[in-house]
This record gives C-alpha cells, structure tokens and sequence, in this order.
C-alpha cells in the first residue's frame, strides 16, 4: 500500500511539473540562411543554420537542414539569443498608477517577500515585449524607498518611515525590498524560470531613508540585520521555544537571509553614487557577501576597483542626466568605461515593464558610445544569464540549450530591424501583441463599428 501511494504522489509531482512546464515543441525546425550572433564561444557565424528539436537547440553552423525538417529561410536575415530584460516588473505590474505586485511596505515582511508569488502569465504586457525580441526577464521587486536616484531628498524625508520597533516589525524590514527571480515569456501557464534569485537592497539616499535619514545608519542596520540572521541560525531551538533574546527582523525574513549570509544567494544593491559603491564593496568584503550592483550610475568612477572585486553591474545606458546629486556623474559611456575595465555589465531598459521592449535600442545606444558590439549583445544576452545563474539554459545559441531565439530582419540593434519569429523553449510564438490587434481591428474606417460601440 505505502508503495502505491509513493508511486500516486510521484505521479502527482510528474503531473504537475508538466502542467507547469511551457509547451515544447517536438517537431525539427531548421533556420536557414542566416546570419547567426551566437554570443557563445562561436561568436558571429556569417551564414548558417539553426536546428531546433524538442525544445533545444541541436546545432549550430554550416550544415544543411536535416531531412524532414520544417525550414524557416531566414533570407539572409539575423538570428540571435533571445533578449533579457533585466531589472524589469514584467509580470508584476500592468500599469503602475493602478497598483503593482512589485513593492511590498509590511512591517513583518521585506527579505521574505518573493515576486514568484505575484508573477502574471497572462500579461498583456509579454507579448509586446517579445514582439521587440524579449525572451527572458529578470523581474526584481523594488523598494518602496528607491525610485532609482530620481527623488530628492526631500521627497525621501517627507515618506512615512515610522515603523514600530516591536519584535518583527520595525524599520529593519524595510532594508530588504525582497527576492528576484528570473522568468521566460512564452505563452505558457507558468512563466517562472528560476525563483529566488538574488536579494534586493536599496543603498545610498533611499537605504538611509529606510533607516532613518542617515547613510551611515543603514550600513550599521544592515550589518545588525545579518548578525540577528546568523545568531537565529546559531540558536534556532532557543528562538523557536521563546527563550532567545528579541530580533530585529520576522522570522520570514531571518529564514529568507540565511542564504544570503552563507554566500549562496547574491544580493541586489541598488546605488547610484560613487562612494557609495565603494561602501557597497567593502561592506560585501567585510560580511562575505555576494554582490550584484544595480544603477551605479557613477560607476564608471571607481570601474577599477568594482572590477577587481568581481562585481557584475546591471546599469541603463542611457541614464546620463544628473537627476539627483546621487547622479551627478551619469553619463552615456558609463557602460563602456566599465565593460573596458573588465567589468561584466548587463544592460537594463528605461520607463517600467511597458518600455522594456526597448533594451535593443539601449544596446544599440551603448554601442554608439564606445562599447563593443559584442560586448553589448552579451550584456542583454549571455550577461544577465551568467549573473542570475541560468546561462546552462538560456543566453546564448549553443548545442543543448533552450531554443531561444528570434530571427530579425537585419541587425537587432537598429531600430527599423523587425522580428518575423520568436522561438521560447522550442516554440514559435505569435507575433501578435493586444497593441496590434487594435490596430487591425480599427485600421480599416470603412468597417461597422462593433456592436458595443454602435448607438441606438
């Protein structure tokens, strides 16, 4: 009887990671004729062919189209890795004036909250990001306290940072905006690829905001914050019966860190300023800390020693507007400077989930002002997939891996460039957003007007 039910409750767990898998297509489809930005060991192979098979990529080359393959002629067009969103609210926010699963403000929650939980397959917003060669995003949740350098220090003094210090509750909460994860947008019922991915915590103006007005504060709160985590875990029996003394954070948020102080989940310091990042780093050498910059809009300041720390940055590269004394340094060869001094870069697109769709433009942006083309494909490709710990899957065209992919009509970079396929685990996906379905449903003025919108 046990084995029956061993054998039941295996077969429920296989149901269910199928029904949550998206759908993989089992025909072989051959992309011919293409000129093919591997960002891969392979790097740029002027023509050649793509062989896709049950969802992965097979080869990458010369060879002709197998037999019985479904041929797509690329016509001489661009194939390349599908792109990364990085630092986006793709899936979590549909439009930010009504609301969004993105930002939590709980005085018993902060590292504990996970944007797994609140991700929308259904989004209006994936099928115009895919449309501008989007296959995968890293979704971060966003503190309530950072609004990327672009608020005075006004506007963060005047904010409600009152939180009450009893057990659980607190400002401590709020030094942690919560968990990232890092998702695919293929039409599917579960667009979650990787969950629990990095930790995000809000530096610079608006971590001293969360702390109390003052920078040094949050350093010396964050610091606390981590020793609370690693007393928890020295005496969790003590804690659990009620005989350990008071800490600072929920015991949500004590269980969510213990990965981040052993080293195994990267944090997310969102910063902006030069000295800044320099605390940032040293705070990460002094705690052992595992860290991703985030912003660093003054990193090409200190690009040496972020560089020699092993730091990988996410930054927008067209953020060059002194917005905020935080960003008195920006500059559109901020990613260049960086990517020169041998620092891995991710590029992050501008204005929320609804312009993600423009990361090529950014890259293209980036390479007009001195970054390698090369250099900037892998920053919206193979970059974020190395960063975020899903490069075995995705990222790049490589024998094995997800079959991620869109063929363009010409150079991806180059805003008139269109996609004519997109290919998300293996399958095709339409090429149609609600934007374009409005468009055809009204283009044509000689057509009755629906019936909702004819008058009596």
């Amino acid at each position: 009887m046990r084995n029956i039910l061993m054998s039941a409750a295996a077969l429920a767990a296989l149901t269910l990671c199928l029904s949550a898998a998206p759908a993989v297509s089992a025909e072989t489809v051959a992309i011919t004729n293409a000129r093919i930005l591997t960002a891969g060991p392979a790097g740029e192979i002027a023509s050649g062919t793509v062989v896709i098979r049950d969802g992965k990529i097979v080869s990458v080359g010369a060879a002709a189209a197998p037999a019985g393959a479904r041929v797509i002629d690329a016509h001489g067009g661009v194939v390349a890795p599908g792109f990364f969103a990085t630092g986006t609210e793709l899936g979590l926010v549909e439009v930010g004036a009504l609301g969004n699963d993105a930002t939590v403000n709980n005085p018993d929650l902060g590292a504990a909250f996970d944007v797994q939980y609140g991700l929308n397959a259904e989004s209006v917003q994936f099928p115009v990001a895919r449309l501008g060669g989007l296959t995968s995003a890293i979704v971060l949740p966003q503190s309530a306290f950072d609004r990327g350098g672009d608020a005075d220090d006004e506007e963060l003094d005047a904010r409600d940072l009152t939180a009450g210090p009893e057990r659980g509750g607190g400002r401590s909460h709020g030094l942690f905006a919560g968990q990232a994860a890092v998702i695919h947008m293929a039409q599917s019922d579960n667009v979650l690829t990787k969950a629990r991915v990095a930790m995000v915590v809000p530096f610079g103006r608006a971590g001293a905001g969360v702390a109390g007005g003052a920078r040094g504060a949050e350093v010396v709160a964050f610091k606390e914050a981590l020793a609370d985590v690693r007393a928890f875990m020295k005496n969790r029996a003590a804690y659990e019966r009620g005989g350990y003394r008071d800490l600072a954070l929920s015991r949500a948020d004590l269980e969510a860190l213990i990965p981040v102080v052993e080293g195994r989940m990267p944090i997310v310091a969102s910063v902006h300023r030069a000295s800044d990042i320099r605390e940032v780093l040293r705070l990460a050498r002094e705690e052992h800390l595992k860290v991703i910059l985030n912003g660093a809009e003054e990193g090409w300041k200190v690009a040496a020693e972020i560089a020699k720390a092993g730091v990988p940055v996410l930054l927008n590269p067209l953020d060059d507007r002194p917005e905020s004394y935080e960003m008195l340094g920006a500059t559109m060869d901020n990613a260049a400077r960086l990517q020169a001094a041998g620092v891995t870069v991710a590029l992050e697109a501008t204005g929320g989930s609804s312009r993600s769709r423009e990361t090529r433009y950014g890259a293209g942006n980036a390479v007009s002002h001195g970054m390698p083309y090369a250099a900037a494909l892998a920053a919206i490709t193979i970059n974020p997939a190395k960063i975020f710990g899903v490069a075995d899957r995705t990222g790049s065209l490589e024998p094995g891996k997800d079959a991620d992919l869109v063929i363009w009509t010409a150079d991806p970079f180059e805003p008139l460039s269109q996609p004519t396929a997109v290919f998300i685990h293996g399958a095709q996906q339409p090429m149609t957003s609600r934007q374009t379905e409005l468009r055809d449903r009204y283009k044509d003025l000689g057509r009755p007007l629906p019936p909702a919108y004819s008058h009596p």
